[in-house]
């Protein structure tokens, strides 16, 4: 199956300002070279800890932030280095839901207004076309006509939530780069809002790159999940083998800190020592080896290759890649 995201080497660098003449003196290594595909239909989940690199990489692929180096190719084409007038054309095909969702909303434009927007944005159909397109995803989403009227303030969360959504959707795309999207929201909503972006999913054949913490809410949405630790990728794989048997000590740590919705059953917990080495400067080798409880002196000098099984699950690990 031919994917319809694909991502080759993508690097992104932020050059830090200093001296006299304000040059740049270091580099904020965010996105330091990671690769993956999205088949259509399927959701990528990305997580790691905070300052890893994974919105950034969402924002990368996006073009919200040029990339330093590498490939995106979307739909079979290679938007990297597309134009502005260019760039904008393919934006139909590709759109975001933010973390924030009312920062991400215009408080002066009505709920209507907002949604419509990318329609009149991109000239498609008459005014009574969008506005009818627009009662169709208020509808879908789960919100009433009569809210169109109404101001970003005077939605609930999850309500402004489901306004974004139905703003990614208006343009008809083909892939939704899902920035942390119900990390803001209370649990309750967070499964109303992920159930709803399934349900859409399957009756649009979207595809997501789903970027969260939450690894509970990631295990339910995604298909593949992939984890980042300091601007790489060090495991990724189908999410049923990725969960049940992980094989990098960062994803055991990670999966380990998840809370068990049980009183009387405990986990193991896995204890990471010393803090997350600074992405401008980070350690040789694997780059998890100062805190890795299994790190050997070749994981100090050579970094680790992404290496995958005949199932599709890869992991960046001297001790525990597949021969």
């Amino acid at each position: 199956m031919i994917p319809v995201l694909q991502v080759e080497g993508l690097v992104k660098h932020y050059g830090i300002a200093g001296g006299f003449l304000g040059r740049a003196v270091a580099q904020v290594r965010a996105v330091d070279g990671i690769s993956f595909a999205i088949a259509p239909g399927e959701t990528l989940g990305l997580v790691g800890e905070s300052g890893c690199g994974k919105s950034t990489v969402g924002k990368a692929v996006l073009r919200l932030v040029e990339p330093s180096a590498g490939r995106i190719v979307l739909e079979g084409e290679d938007i990297t280095r597309l134009g502005r007038s260019a760039m904008i054309e393919k934006r139909k095909r590709i759109q975001v839901i933010f973390q924030d969702p009312y920062s991400s909303l215009n408080p002066r434009m009505t709920a209507g207004d907002i949604v419509q927007e990318p329609l009149v944005n991109f000239r498609m159909g008459t005014a009574a076309e969008q506005r009818e397109r627009v009662g169709a995803l208020f509808a879908r989403v789960g919100l009433r006509a009569d809210q169109r009227a109404l101001y970003p303030h005077e939605f609930s969360g999850g309500q402004r939530q489901r306004l974004g959504i139905a703003r990614a959707l208006a343009l008809g795309p083909s892939v939704i780069i899902g920035d942390e999207p119900v990390s803001a929201l209370d649990v309750s909503v967070q499964a109303q809002v992920i159930n709803l972006m399934v349900e859409l999913q399957e009756e649009l054949g979207l595809s997501y790159l789903f970027v969260a913490h939450d690894l509970g809410v990631v295990e339910h949405i995604s298909h593949r999940v992939a984890v980042m630790y300091l601007g790489k990728i060090v495991e990724i794989g189908p999410r049923k083998s990725l969960f049940e048997a992980p094989r990098h000590p960062y994803t055991e740590a990670l999966l380990a800190a998840v809370p068990v919705a049980h009183p009387r059953l405990r986990r193991k917990r896995a204890v990471l020592k010393g803090d997350v080495p600074s992405p401008i400067n980070p350690p040789p080798g694997c780059r998890f080896h100062t805190r890795c409880p299994i790190a050997v002196p070749r994981c100090r000098e050579a970094e680790p290759p992404l290496v995958a099984d005949g199932a599709g699950h890869a992991v960046a690990c001297h001790l525990r890649a597949p021969a």
